[in-house]
């Protein structure tokens, strides 16, 4: 990537309480499927497709923390049980390379500055443009056709 980033799948502590609880953030139940078919559900906890007999649940997710117009809330998938989570946060997912996501651009304070439909291939050119301007401070990769959040991409700390 041009601009140094960091992705970030969903929070495993978070998902671990989820799962704990058997119930989402939104007081939705989890129930557990097993995935049928190859290029399965996207999964948010690790950042790929899972594979044909890998369970999985369905729970509503709210990325933006901010609060405001912009903290949507909207469907995820996970594995029903905990994996190892996404483990090369500054690279693009590979699972998602074949996917066209909407690149969601926000400020510090999460209103959404910029919007990209963007070809997987292409990832890290658009990342690249949208970190050029210095007021984005963070990016929400979203599945192109219904909108659901995917993964966060933010700038690199650099240290000083």
């Amino acid at each position: 990537m041009r601009t140094s980033s960091r992705v970030t799948a969903l929070p495993p502590e978070d998902l671990d309480r989820i799962r704990s609880r058997g119930v989402d953030d939104f007081g939705n139940e989890l129930v557990v499927m097993t995935e049928q078919d190859e290029g399965g559900r996207p999964l948010r906890c690790c950042l790929r497709e899972a594979r044909v007999g890998e369970r999985f649940v369905l729970l509503a997710c709210q990325p933006a923390k901010t609060g405001g117009a912009y903290a949507e809330v909207g469907p995820v998938f996970i594995h029903a049980d905990p994996c190892a989570g996404y483990p090369t946060d500054n690279v693009y997912p590979e699972g998602f390379r074949h996917r066209n996501q909407l690149f969601r651009a926000y400020d510090r304070d999460g209103w959404q500055v910029d919007n990209r439909l963007v070809e997987g291939h292409d990832a890290e050119s658009a990342i690249g443009d949208l970190f050029d301007r210095p007021e984005v401070s963070y990016v929400h990769s979203r599945n192109a056709l219904p909108g659901c959040y995917m993964f966060t991409i933010s700038r690199a700390c650099s240290a000083a």
